[in-house]
């Protein structure tokens, strides 16, 4: 009962031009994440790519493309793989295009600013779509849902890596008191943001997962949708086809 009544004083932050703050921190980013998750993060983002056809030549949509490590992985793990990484936080584009140049991957990657609330590609021109720890940082959860659907040929696969909370009562509590006490110090003191990191952990602790965000998904227009725990649950892995 404690720890319900503690999570309902935390109120879920607002996404409004939430770029800005990540623009603010990217060039720590890379850095931070490796830290903050003791280098797991690497781990996660394999897993999610090899959810990815190699079989045949792709189009794939990388939403809140960050830095570029989900688009750069996509790209390196087959030739056949064609990407366009989409972010709204234009300095994290720019540190996405210098690691593509320097990882000789242009002909693979294309960049471009673009909000996930009305993504910048065509109707049904991508065979799949990539979200990796960006879909909680949208105002709304629902449209970029149905944005990356709208992208989507018909059965083509959405692929969502999102933080999530143990189902452990025990190593809930134990992730709940690293989020709170230790990760925002740390993330303070690497960033040199005061708010970014705080921010963080209060979209964890609100942002839907498992069986909620797989009904997300399902209103959305996706199908076979499934939900695959990471880490002990501390991430959530979703895949889903479109209809």
């Amino acid at each position: 009962m404690k720890e319900i009544a503690i999570k309902v004083l935390i109120e879920s932050p607002l996404r409004v031009d939430v770029y800005r703050m990540f623009d603010k921190i990217s060039t720590r980013y890379d850095l931070l994440n490796r830290v903050l998750s003791l280098g797991m993060d690497l781990y996660w983002r394999r897993v999610a790519i090899r959810e990815l056809d190699n079989e045949k030549h792709l189009r794939v949509l990388d939403l809140a493309c960050g830095t570029g490590d989900i688009a750069m992985a996509a790209a390196k793990a087959t030739t056949r793989r064609q990407v366009i990484g989409i972010d709204r936080a234009e300095q994290m584009l720019a540190l996405a295009y210098s690691k593509v140049s320097r990882g000789l991957l242009s002909n693979q990657i294309l960049l471009a600013c673009g909000d996930g609330m009305n993504i910048p590609v065509a109707d049904g021109s991508m065979d799949a779509a990539t979200i990796a720890f960006g879909i909680r940082n949208m105002p709304d959860t629902s449209l970029c849902l149905g944005e990356m659907n709208r992208t989507l040929r018909a059965k083509g696969k959405l692929i969502v890596l999102e933080f999530s909370l143990p189902k452990n009562r025990i190593l809930r509590s134990l992730h709940l008191f690293y989020l709170r006490r230790i990760l925002p110090v740390i993330g303070r003191w690497l960033s040199g943001d005061n708010y970014a990191y705080s921010y963080l952990n209060k979209t964890i602790e609100t942002y839907p997962h498992g069986a909620q965000f797989v009904e997300l998904m399902q209103k959305a227009g996706f199908t076979d949708v499934q939900c695959r725990p990471l880490t002990l649950g501390i991430v959530s892995l979703y895949t889903g086809i479109k209809n």
